[in-house]
């Protein structure tokens, strides 16, 4: 594995391409993630590290700071691309992180073809199924249509951004920080 020392933790999407070439030659199994990790936390890490486990190499695609907004609203994201990026890449789990730009991953999916892609429990059709919701997933398509699997990894009920971000407006939204 090449080292995980670059700038800001973010990969291009051309180096990622030129080592997926490689990695395909020796059988190396890739597993692609995204998403924004605004505010990385638990739910997160055991996400990743379960992502991580399906394959041999994890990519994980971060929404851009334009794209988070465009997603989650103009208030978010809390913490900028370069230094959510630089979190990310520190993680052992995570092999490489790739910054993209549109509000889905589904041009990154298609343009690095993963053996598996995995989400979160909260995208599958109905509460408890196995099933994809394609609607709210576009990029299970692209994975579809080229072979590959997606997998979808447990949710963690309460263990969210969102859920952070409530609690502390809660403690401290009167200002007052201890």
């Amino acid at each position: 594995m090449e080292s995980k020392e670059y700038a800001s933790g973010a990969v291009s999407i051309e180096a990622l391409r030129i080592l997926r070439d490689r990695w395909r030659r020796d059988g190396q199994r890739l597993v692609i993630t995204n998403g924004v990790f605004d505010v990385l936390h638990s739910g997160h890490v055991a996400y990743l590290q379960q992502a991580r486990a399906l394959g041999d190499l994890l990519v994980v695609g971060l929404n851009s700071d334009a794209s988070t907004r465009a997603i989650k609203g103009s208030l978010r994201p809390l913490v900028g691309e370069a230094e959510r990026a630089e979190v990310l890449a520190a993680l052992r789990c995570v092999d490489y992180v790739v910054i993209f730009h549109e509000r889905t991953a589904e041009k990154l999916v298609q343009a690095l073809q993963p053996d598996v892609y995995a989400k979160g429990g909260d995208y599958a059709a109905h509460p408890g199924a196995g099933a994809v919701d394609q609607q709210r997933l576009p990029e299970a398509r692209v994975v579809y249509a080229y072979g590959g699997r997606v997998v979808l990894i447990p949710y963690r009920a309460g263990r969210s951004t969102s859920a952070l971000i409530r609690l502390i407006v809660e403690r401290y939204g009167n200002g007052c920080v201890e």
